[in-house]
């Protein structure tokens, strides 16, 4: 969305409020609020090249979150939230965990992709770095993630390829795939679940993380 939209989406919404305030005998609930700010929002965008208007829908995770509004779920609602998810994991389909780490590095780093102006099928990247530090090597790293620098090295993986019944490995692929698998509410892009890494990409960021000849284990 440019500046322009932006500002087009802000006033309309503003507009929406005050028409919604002034139809009101009393002050407009919460959920009223909410359901004005969701119908402006939908207006406000339009479809263009692959950037659909499904991108707004929301499944069951993404609402109870949204609802959430920051807080904590319900510890029943979490956990099933969570096994639903999990269940959505796909596991390599030639049982291969492990792929090129210097690849994987390349998509780390790579933040395009799934803009309006992309192709279909175009390779996306997987923009770790805005999140992560990984190798220190990379000097420049967000912090809204933790670390995984000697992420393999520090669990003990010597040989991730021969070693793929470790739990680790699983839960690395598994946490690539679908982060809400193990947290609810996981900012962490759903890169395999959401269609934004192919499963050979999602190999190289494994190995990224887990080969002991990639920089981050060195």
């Amino acid at each position: 969305m440019n500046k322009m939209h932006k500002k087009t989406a802000v006033l309309a919404l503003g507009v929406a409020l005050v028409t919604l305030l002034a139809s009101c005998a009393v002050a407009p609930s919460a959920q009223q609020v909410d359901e004005t700010t969701q119908q402006v929002l939908k207006s406000s965008f339009r479809e263009q090249g692959i950037a659909r208007l499904d991108r707004l829908v929301m499944d069951a995770s993404n609402q109870a979150c949204s609802d959430a509004a920051g807080g904590a779920l319900d510890d029943k609602l979490a956990q099933a939230l969570e096994a639903a998810n999990l269940k959505t994991v796909k596991l390599p389909s030639d049982g291969k965990f492990i792929g090129n780490w210097s690849e994987g590095e390349k998509i780390a780093q790579n933040g395009r992709g799934l803009t309006w102006s992309d192709k279909p099928g175009e390779a996306n990247g997987g923009s770790c770095y805005n999140c992560h530090q990984i190798s220190k090597e990379e000097l420049s790293f967000g912090s809204i993630g933790p670390s995984l620098y000697h992420y393999g090295k520090l669990r003990g993986v010597s040989d991730p390829a021969a070693e793929a019944s470790k739990p680790i490995v699983a839960y690395t692929w598994g946490k690539l795939w679908n982060a809400k698998a193990y947290n609810a509410c996981s900012g962490m892009p759903r890169f395999g679940h959401a269609g934004i890494l192919s499963e050979q990409q999602i190999r190289d960021v494994m190995a990224l993380l887990l080969d002991p000849q990639s920089p981050v284990n060195k």
